[in-house]
């Protein structure tokens, strides 16, 4: 027989009235009330009839997730500390992948719109305002993630990718490292923001960035492994290497080793994103942690707070540190 929602406010000894407050997230119940009767309904499987519910309170609770590349482990990090945090409220995701093109991406913004979402968290794609022009057209609150296009005052949450850069960089040359190369992202505010963090670590220790050994081209599972084929052949070669991310640097550490080079003796190498793999690599691969699941935990805590209050909220921008993680790829100096 399926659960009710009297079964489980007669087992906590608490009204019907506490129960659907708790389960509709309402303000005038205590949080450990809530809290209590929550965990009760997941201990009990307890499952909310979404029509009636929704037919009462006019949401559909369910939220709309737009990324750019639904198999970027980041990406997927992101995701999960979404749903991680919106699934106890209630909510439900509906993912659409972008491919980094704005015209896919205001479809699937669209037909996202056509299912009543509640609220939209996007990574957006940048190539094309198109879908910020609709979303300004929209009451929907929505939250952008890990790219905020210049010009654009929306709820924002993300890293600080010129700060990242440095770090980077600036860890490379405290390995000894003095021919620092910069394999770059495609040309989005993430990968700007990397490449003048780049360019600024290098500027304070006095050097420049020589333009030979910055390589960009097309964003692909395999841009690493050609960037870093292209970069063996500059003379001299660099000995290190900071890379866009880590599904790049992957690549370049296996261009390097299939040249019969060595990781880090010859060339130095770090990424960026700290993906679940990245310790799991043939070298384990030195990163900058951007604390994806975090990243995606906030964005959903952010959407949610405009989702219940009852006028607009001034657009709040959250940018979480970036953390080193050094790994053998890099660690020069750990050797001994």
């Amino acid at each position: 027989m399926a659960v009710r929602m009297k079964d489980i406010a007669r087992d906590l000894g608490v009204s019907l009235m506490t129960v659907s407050k708790a389960l509709r997230m309402h303000s005038d119940i205590s949080p450990g009330t809530r809290d209590r009767v929550l965990e009760r309904m997941r201990e009990l499987n307890y499952q909310p009839d979404l029509i009636a519910r929704s037919m009462v309170t006019g949401r559909t609770y369910l939220i709309g997730l737009v990324l750019p590349d639904l198999m970027h482990s980041f990406f997927a990090e992101v995701a999960k500390g979404i749903a991680r945090k919106l699934d106890p409220l209630g909510y439900q995701v509906v993912m659409s992948n972008s491919e980094e093109d704005g015209e896919v991406e205001q479809r699937q913004v669209k037909v996202l719109l056509t299912r009543r979402v509640d609220g939209l968290i996007i990574a957006p794609a940048e190539r094309s305002k198109s879908m910020l022009e609709l979303l300004a057209t929209q009451k929907i609150p929505y939250v952008l993630i890990d790219r905020l296009p210049a010009g654009v005052t929306a709820n924002y949450v993300g890293g600080k990718d010129e700060e990242l850069g440095v770090m980077a960089t600036t860890h490379l040359l405290e390995q000894g490292c003095k021919r620092i190369a910069h394999i770059r992202g495609p040309s989005i505010t993430t990968g700007a923001g990397r490449y003048r963090g780049y360019k600024k670590a290098l500027a304070r220790r006095g050097m420049k960035a020589i333009p030979e050994y910055v390589v960009s081209g097309q964003f692909s599972d395999d841009t690493g492994y050609l960037a870093m084929q292209s970069l063996l052949a500059r003379k001299p070669r660099p000995d290190a290497v900071f890379c866009y991310n880590d599904p790049v640097a992957a690549g370049a550490i296996k261009a390097v080793l299939e040249a019969g080079l060595r990781v880090p003796d010859d060339i130095a190498i770090i990424g960026a994103g700290n993906v679940h793999y990245s310790d799991l690599l043939r070298v384990p691969l030195s990163t900058v942690d951007q604390s994806s699941s975090v990243l995606g935990e906030t964005a959903a805590q952010m959407l949610f707070d405009c989702m219940q209050s009852k006028s607009p909220l001034p657009p709040k921008h959250v940018y979480l540190p970036p953390r080193l993680i050094v790994r053998e790829s890099s660690n020069r100096r750990g050797k001994k």
